[in-house]
């Protein structure tokens, strides 16, 4: 039975295919569109996932979107009566879309799948928003039961919820309801210190070291009232995404010592100290939600989504602090992770098929859903555009880009299927040298173009995680953080006259490339079984350096959504100051490439995050 799932017109939309309960196919619209966070319906996420699959005229079976439409279009205008006469521009503007496209989910998804020349099957199903997330986190998972905890903006009426899961079936047992919501809060932050709402969020959670708590009293005091089981209310009267369309109104300024920073004007301190009050405040909401999680449903295990659990610091503490066990978190767990969950409600709990898990594997795959391309492919577009390459196979490949590395080469690397989810893991990422005290600036500056206080993340073999980093087990979609091992770090004095630059640029610890500034890492683990590919690469590298670490960071500028293709990554290559691109078991030196020409700056082509 195919089963595909849909998710659409917010942000990040996605696709995903479910042949019998196996996760096939899944990826974002803005890896095809070239368009950050594409949030049109994803007509090339469906072909490609049709394609993928193998699915052909009459064989799909269901289709799963996953929200319901009109519950939301609902809410939204019982929001628009509820501030009215407030709210009327925002009003106008939203309407067109609904009544035009958002309402008519299922003749977009005929539309869809009409061009990709499939019959339209007899049933279309609505799960609703946080049931997706939810289906999302635990049906994948290794474990038989677990406690599920969401958390994002707004689905339907629903910010968070509190379920639990037990073989093929889910349950919502409690929620917290809009406009009371922890991913609107952060989000108002965001948006507040001068970054992008719904996609500059990781950049507020990445700045906040560089800051003090010294709002967490007021946000405390005046702008929620926090319960035990980690509910709460905002006060409205501070915030505009009712009836407004930003996020934060005058008053939210006075409270916070002045207007809000403007895009790409200088971090002050002030920014650093919002960032890092706000994390603290989302840390510990999120830590009493899982308390009172394992407190009503008894459980070991906890499985994540939403976007909120993308926060990997918050993450981390869930694992160090809470009660559970065990935390799986879905590596897809924005928006697009929902296409997935949506797919697998109809397979486990429309159709009653059972889930068979060991506790320890899931079935995602390590998340390499997306497309793969083969030597002959990518040889084909070398010969045809005449770009040199050499081509190296086994040892010779690993050992070959882990001599690279060891001489700080940058590298572009593309291999293997295409990840889902927003996070790099070494099929589309560029690595380099963990040693290395300039490659973080080196990487911001010239190969990224993005803020230089931005940290880099580090994969690292499975087998050597603990000689590097207080944790223990795997971490393979880097979405937990963990403090760098004490022995490893070098002595920083603390000076508050030095700039955010100098601060980056200091050492930290033997792998200063990816210790941030409070001695903290995003940590990816990899294994031969999931991406033996990159594997190879970093065992390479241990045996030649005694490092079995590297920096990972994804294969893109500021703006642009991950490479998709190799034409893609050629071109960003190209663009950067990168050194070398590794395309399948093809290696390019930037020095033998013919000169790259643009008709126009190709930075305009990317509206910044």
């Amino acid at each position: 039975m195919n089963i595909l799932g849909v998710s659409a017109f917010y942000h990040d939309s996605a696709a995903a295919l479910v042949r019998d309960g196996e996760i096939i196919a899944a990826a974002q619209e803005e890896r095809f569109t070239r368009k950050k966070q594409d949030s049109d319906f994803p007509i090339n996420s469906i072909r490609y996932c049709l394609a993928e699959g193998g699915v052909s005229a009459g064989d799909l079976d269901a289709v799963a979107f996953y929200d319901k439409p009109i519950t939301k279009f609902a809410r939204i205008l019982q929001t628009y009566f509820g501030v009215a006469p407030k709210g009327l521009q925002q009003f106008m503007m939203a309407m067109p879309l609904w009544l035009r496209q958002k309402l008519w989910i299922p003749l977009e998804i005929e539309k869809a799948l009409e061009t990709a020349g499939i019959s339209v099957p007899e049933k279309i199903y609505f799960p609703e928003h946080h049931e997706s997330h939810a289906a999302s986190a635990f049906f994948p998972s290794p474990y038989q039961s677990a406690a599920i905890l969401t958390l994002d903006g707004v689905g339907e009426w629903a910010t968070s919820t509190i379920g639990r899961g037990e073989g093929n079936t889910i349950e919502i047992i409690k929620d917290l309801h809009f406009p009371h919501s922890l991913g609107l809060l952060y989000s108002a932050f965001t948006y507040f210190t001068g970054f992008r709402v719904n996609s500059g969020e990781y950049k507020l959670m990445g700045l906040a070291p560089y800051g003090e708590p010294r709002y967490v009293d007021r946000i405390m005091d005046t702008l929620l009232d926090i319960r035990d089981d980690g509910s709460f209310r905002m006060n409205m009267d501070y915030f505009a995404y009712l009836d407004g369309l930003t996020m934060t109104n005058d008053r939210f300024a006075e409270l916070f010592d002045g207007p809000a920073r403007s895009a790409e004007t200088e971090i002050g301190q002030r920014e650093m100290d919002l960032a890092r009050s706000i994390q603290v405040v989302t840390e510990e909401i999120v830590l009493k939600m899982a308390r009172h999680a394992h407190e009503i449903t008894g459980e070991k295990n906890l499985c994540m989504a939403g976007g909120v659990a993308l926060n990997c610091v918050a993450n981390g503490r869930v694992l160090r602090e809470s009660p559970f066990e065990n935390v799986w978190i879905q590596p897809a767990a924005g928006d697009a992770g929902g296409s997935l969950g949506a797919a697998l409600i109809v397979w486990h709990m429309v159709q009653g098929q059972p889930r068979e898990v060991d506790g320890v594997r899931d079935s995602m795959k390590g998340s390499y859903l997306g497309p793969g391309f083969a030597d002959d492919e990518i040889e084909t577009y070398l010969d045809r555009m005449g770009y040199p390459a050499r081509k190296l196979n086994g040892d010779a490949w690993s050992e070959e880009i882990a001599r690279l590395i060891d001489e700080e080469n940058v590298i572009g690397l593309l291999q293997g299927r295409m990840e889902f989810g927003p996070r790099a893991l070494g099929g589309r990422s560029i690595i380099g040298d963990a040693r290395s005290s300039k490659m973080q600036s080196i990487m911001n500056l010239k190969i990224k173009y993005r803020e230089s206080f931005r940290p880099f993340a580090p994969t690292c073999l499975l087998e050597r995680v603990g000689d590097y980093f207080e944790m223990e087990g795997e971490s393979p979609y880097m979405l937990l953080v963990a403090q760098v091992r004490e022995e490893r770090l070098t002595e920083v004095a603390r000076d508050s006259s030095v700039t955010i630059r100098d601060r980056i640029n200091q050492v930290r610890s033997d792998i200063p490339a990816i210790t941030h500034v409070d001695n903290s890492a995003r940590v990816q683990t990899v294994e031969p079984e999931t991406n033996p590919g990159f594997y190879q690469i970093i065992k390479a590298f241990d045996e030649r350096t005694d490092f079995g670490i590297v920096i990972n960071t994804s294969f893109n500028v500021r703006g642009e959504p991950i490479v998709c293709t190799p034409e893609d990554a050629y071109r960003c290559f190209m663009r950067t100051e990168m050194d070398t691109l590794v395309l399948g078991s093809f290696i390019l030196d930037k020095r033998e490439q013919p000169e790259w020409t643009e008709k126009k700056d190709w930075k305009e082509d990317f509206v910044l995050d």
